[in-house]
C-alpha cells in the first residue's frame, strides 16, 4: 500500500512538472501586426498644383516678363534686317553688305547669350522656388500620412518608379493639395482666360 501511495505521488509530481514545463518553454502569442496601409502621390504635381505654387509660377513670369519682351523684340529686329539683306543684298555696296551682315550676325550672338542668360535665371529661380515650397508640403505630407494611417507612401513623380499599378483610391496628391492650401491659407488664383492655340508649323 505504501509503495502503490508513494508511485502514484511520483507520477502526480512528475506530471505537475511535464505540465510546467510545457508552459514554460510554449512560446508567447506574437503581437497582431496590422495590414499596411500604403498610398500613392504625384508629389511634383501637388507642389505646383498648390495655391502657393501656382501664385509662386505666376510671379516668376511676371518678373521674366520684360526679359521674354526683350527677346521678342531683338528676334523681330534679327528678322526685319534679314529680310532687308535679302531684298537689297544686290543693291548695297560689299562695304555696306558687310557691316549689315556683321550688324546681323552681333545681333544673332546677342539673342543667343541674352536667352541663354534668362533661361539659366528663370530656371535658377524656379528651383530655389520649388525646393522651399516642396519642404513645406513635404513636412505637411509626413503629418498627413501618420494621422491617417498610413505605413508608406510612394512617390509616382517620376517616369521611372517602382509602382506598376495603384487603385485610384490610394492616390493623396489631391488630398495633400486641398489640405497645404487650408494650411497656407494662399487664395486660389483668379481662373485663366482661354489662350488660343498655337500656330502650327506650315507644312513643307
Amino acid at each position: 500500500m505504501y509503495m502503490k501511495r508513494s508511485l502514484a505521488l511520483i507520477v502526480t509530481l512528475a506530471s505537475g512538472l511535464t505540465l510546467n514545463a510545457a508552459a514554460q518553454t510554449t512560446p508567447a502569442p506574437a503581437a497582431e501586426v496590422s495590414p499596411a496601409k500604403i498610398a500613392v502621390i504625384q508629389f511634383q504635381l501637388a507642389v505646383l498644383q498648390t495655391n502657393e505654387g501656382q501664385r509662386n509660377f505666376a510671379d516668376l513670369q511676371k518678373k521674366f516678363g520684360p526679359k521674354r519682351e526683350h527677346l521678342q523684340a531683338l528676334n523681330n529686329e534679327i528678322g526685319e534686317l534679314t529680310k532687308q539683306l535679302q531684298v537689297q543684298g544686290d543693291k548695297l555696296s560689299d562695304e555696306q553688305r558687310a557691316s549689315r551682315v556683321r550688324t546681323l550676325e552681333d545681333k544673332k550672338k546677342q539673342l543667343q547669350r541674352d536667352a541663354e542668360d534668362g533661361e539659366n535665371d528663370f530656371k535658377t529661380e524656379s528651383q530655389e522656388s520649388f525646393n522651399g515650397l516642396a519642404s513645406k508640403v513635404g513636412d505637411l505630407l509626413i503629418n498627413y500620412a501618420q494621422q491617417q494611417g498610413y505605413t508608406l507612401v510612394l512617390d509616382v513623380s517620376q517616369e521611372q518608379n517602382p509602382v506598376l499599378f495603384a487603385n485610384p483610391s490610394t492616390n493623396i496628391t489631391k488630398a495633400v493639395i486641398d489640405a497645404y492650401n487650408v494650411k497656407s491659407g494662399v487664395p486660389a488664383p483668379p481662373a485663366q482666360p482661354a489662350s488660343a492655340p498655337a500656330p502650327k508649323p506650315a507644312a513643307k
